[in-house]
């Protein structure tokens, strides 16, 4: 399936890179400048390593930044894995335009083909298991829409985007009302559901519960939420919690998602206790920098 980004990840592409060249461009590439007009530069952009492709359906339009006059052919598909040696893209153009563009652009597509093949590592980890790696909101300030389409690239689902589209009820939220004196925080927020579930968007909304505790999953489970984080959880109390959601009747309406302390050695046991989903910070704010190189050619 060939993926592709819409308005919302093209206008975060923009933003991200006025910046992106006034910082590293500034008045002019100096180093560049030393080369003749009429040199030009065919090159070939490179994996260095396995991964998993993000950005390619960007790289026209980053590169026609420093100059329109350069052709861009990406040959690989944003989703794509790649074997070392892969050639992604053939650049064609003014030596000056194409060395200046070179950094850039490659900052872009080795983050997020970091972020997508992490994310594929995680999802084939739990394959044959039914539940989906989801992201979180530990993305890089300004750069959460473009992390959440890597994250696409590489099998996974994106969690809610922001404070706007979704309710998660944590422990600080909680713990605010406690401090109030509510008595029962939960069931006080429960109250709310009807109304607040009115303003959400009917298509993607959801009303989610963070939980740490047995007891708590327990108070949380009749209160009419869609999702019950379970948060640090062992695998048995997951498990437990998914058998006590089936008990009470709310298997497929109640989704599970498994959070915390989770890593490619242990989310295919997590996965295998009954959750649904199974969301992970790391998939954005820890995945590295793929290895992605251009080639002059000679």
């Amino acid at each position: 399936m060939i993926i592709e980004p819409g308005k919302t990840e093209i206008a975060n592409l923009r933003a991200l890179l006025a910046m992106a060249v006034a910082e590293d461009l500034g008045g002019g590439d100096v180093t560049a400048a030393m080369l003749s007009d009429d040199v030009r530069a065919e090159g070939i952009l490179v994996a260095r390593e396995p991964l998993v492709f993000c950005g390619g359906v960007f790289l026209a339009e980053i590169c026609a930044a420093y100059d329109e006059t350069i052709a861009v052919d990406v040959q690989a598909d944003d989703g794509a894995d790649l074997q070392t040696g892969a050639v992604i893209a053939r650049i064609d153009g003014p030596a000056c335009s194409v060395l200046a563009a070179e950094r850039v652009a490659l900052n872009f597509l080795q983050k997020l083909s970091g972020i997508a093949t992490l994310t594929a590592r995680y999802v084939r980890a739990a394959a044959g298991t039914g539940a989906e790696i989801l992201d979180t909101r530990k993305t890089t300030p300004g750069w959460r829409v473009l992390e959440k389409y890597a994250v696409r690239c590489g099998g996974g689902v994106n969690h809610r985007m922001g404070l706007y589209d979704a309710v998660l009820i944590k422990d600080n939220h909680l713990a605010v009302l406690a401090a109030a004196g509510v008595d029962d925080p939960i069931a006080e927020l429960a109250a709310r559901f009807p109304d607040v579930r009115a303003s959400l968007d009917a298509d993607g909304g959801f009303i989610e519960i963070e939980v740490d505790t047995l007891e708590q999953f327990d108070a949380a489970l009749p209160l009419g939420a869609d999702v019950i984080m379970l948060d640090n959880m062992s695998p048995e109390q997951m498990h437990q919690a998914a058998g006590r959601r089936d008990a009470a009747g709310l298997s497929g309406k109640l989704l599970l998602e498994a959070s915390g302390g989770i890593t490619l050695e242990n989310v295919r046991q997590a996965a295998e206790t009954g959750v649904e989903r199974i969301a992970l910070g790391s998939l954005t704010h820890s995945a590295r920098a793929m290895d992605i190189a251009l080639d002059i050619e000679v």
